[in-house]
């Protein structure tokens, strides 16, 4: 019965007023900045899950520019973009890590991070180094910040969400080369 059904359908493990800003969003209304940095992670969390990939960006760089990344809080941010697919904020963690390298090395365990993430951290001290020494590569993906990935993707009509690894192969995939 689609017609009069009055039913409540249930929407777990969302806040409700997360929920209402998601709502709110997808009928064309815009978040305060100061809500997409005070409830960040929550905003992505339910944009994810709704497939609303333009607000969880907005949500994810609102967070990267309102978070400072510390000790503290390195690796609870790094397990949480890896787990969302947040390249920006993935990024983030990596290049802190990679500026305070041996601090990192004292300070941090890495026991319970994937092993595939230390590519990533091998990655942000090339970019380091090559940025550090002008030796740039504009050509070079591998390297090239999430920022140029999501506008090289965009100027191609190409999905901007995604890991960096997913960036870089639909970049490659739709390359005239």
């Amino acid at each position: 019965k689609l017609r009069g059904d009055n039913t409540p359908v249930p929407i777990s493990d969302v806040k409700l007023d997360i929920f209402r800003q998601v709502l709110y969003y997808a009928y064309g209304g815009k978040l305060s900045d100061e809500d997409l940095k005070t409830k960040g992670k929550d905003i992505i969390d339910a944009a994810d899950r709704f497939g609303i990939a333009a607000l969880k960006l907005e949500a994810e760089a609102a967070l990267v520019t309102s978070t400072p990344i510390t000790f503290d809080n390195a690796m609870e941010n790094l397990l949480y973009a890896d787990a969302k697919n947040c390249a920006l904020l993935k990024e983030a963690v990596m290049d802190f890590l990679a500026e305070n390298l041996d601090e990192s090395r004292k300070k941090l365990s890495f026991e319970n991070a994937p092993g595939y993430l230390m590519t990533d951290l091998m990655t942000a001290i090339v970019r380091g180094k090559k940025e550090s020494t002008a030796t740039s590569d504009a050509t070079d993906l591998s390297t090239a910040r999430v920022s140029t990935l999501r506008r090289m993707l965009h100027e191609e009509g190409l999905d901007v969400d995604g890991s960096r690894e997913t960036m870089i192969a639909l970049l490659e995939e739709n390359s005239p080369n």
